[in-house]
């Protein structure tokens, strides 16, 4: 039986000249230990795009150059191409796949969805948009909408081309046309937080294994350029107790997060009779998933939490989480983890709630 955590996979989306490729090496450039697995999907036959990121990856990159991924592959072709890069001797921590500026980000969702791939999961899409070239776009693009609302993260990149008025009004547009709570990180240069889609490793954990790592940490800084100003713009919350979360409170707290509340991760103690296992929590933007999973050998049966976000009111996202804690978990009753167990990709035999639960917003899309 496989014991390894599933890896995520990020979709990331956007139109031709947005900056995916920009964002990507940027992710790349600011990963730290991370293990990154790569798929360039390059329309056309010249794979300008593989060659920008190839020496960033090494072995751990998929290049599929000729056409649109969610045209040109079909659900078993691509489960082949993650099942290589999902292989353990890769030790890959996650995968992004970086969509052709044609692709429909919607098949690419319902691919990921539907594989049979134990070892991997889908982990959310982030789609990239040109500020300067914002109206431009949706008029040459009217799809642009359609990919918005699916859409768990948009990028508004190249904000540094735009003034402060014209990216308020571009920012109410993407408000009014995206997901309800979808957040939206502004961005020159494609500078992004790595952090807001996956955990950076400690470069000494792979230090003189990986030699492009090796030379941005001995560089004087040049390497990192951006890293922290993007780090600046963003504020950490850390949440731990040791009484048990209610359920529904819980998913509550999580369906009303507020726009500005990039990303959570974490293990929450939930402790309702049947359901006493560890559930690993992870959002990104809109994208919501929980894991169950074992407790460690004597580890204490704790909720810890971290949110990450620009804006966000730490000590009220604290209080709401205070809110959250359930004193007696062992007289709730099971029906109570329906709420969670829909955001579970593979729920186990028998764990799926007899009864529908109440109608709640899709975070799928």
């Amino acid at each position: 039986m496989n014991s390894r955590q599933p890896i995520p996979v990020v979709v990331l989306a956007g139109f031709l000249g947005s900056g995916k490729t920009t964002v990507l090496n940027h992710l790349l450039a600011g990963r730290g230990g991370t293990r990154i697995g790569v798929v360039v999907n390059d329309f056309g036959s010249i794979e300008v795009d593989a060659m920008s990121v190839a020496g960033q990856v090494g072995d751990s990159m998929i290049s599929l150059g000729g056409g649109c991924l969610c045209c040109a592959v079909d659900g078993s072709e691509l489960d082949a191409y993650l099942e290589k890069l999902s292989a353990p001797v890769h030790r890959i921590d996650v995968i992004v796949i970086e969509a052709s500026g044609l692709a429909e980000p919607q098949e690419m969702i319902r691919m990921l969805m539907a594989s049979e791939n134990p070892d991997i999961r889908y982990g959310g899409m982030v789609e990239v948009v040109d500020a300067a070239e914002f109206d431009a776009t949706r008029a040459r693009h009217p799809e642009t909408d359609r990919h918005l609302a699916v859409a768990d993260l948009v990028v508004l990149n190249k904000t540094d081309r735009v003034d402060a008025a014209e990216r308020a009004r571009i920012e109410r547009e993407l408000a009014v046309l995206c997901a309800p709570g979808t957040p939206v990180v502004g961005a020159d240069h494609g500078r992004i937080d790595p952090e807001l889609l996956f955990d950076r490793r400690p470069w000494t954990e792979t230090r003189g294994q990986l030699s492009f790592e090796d030379l941005l940490a001995e560089a004087d800084g040049h390497g990192h350029e951006g890293c922290g100003h993007a780090h600046a713009a963003y504020e950490s919350t850390e949440f731990t107790t040791e009484q048990a979360l209610s359920p529904r409170r819980f998913v509550d707290f999580l369906d009303r997060r507020p726009a500005g509340l990039y990303r959570i991760k974490g293990f929450v103690h939930f402790g309702v009779p049947g359901h006493d296992e560890r559930y690993e929590v992870h959002a990104v933007g809109r994208f919501l998933r929980f894991a169950p999973g074992p407790w460690g050998r004597g580890e204490a049966r704790v909720s810890r939490l971290v949110l990450i976000g620009s804006g966000t009111d730490g000590p009220g996202l604290l209080r709401e989480l205070e809110a959250c804690r359930e004193p007696a978990p062992h007289e709730a009753r099971p029906e109570s983890m329906w709420c969670v167990l829909r955001y579970v990709a593979r729920p186990e035999p028998g764990a799926e709630p007899e009864a529908e639960p109440e109608p709640e917003p899709s975070d799928e899309g």
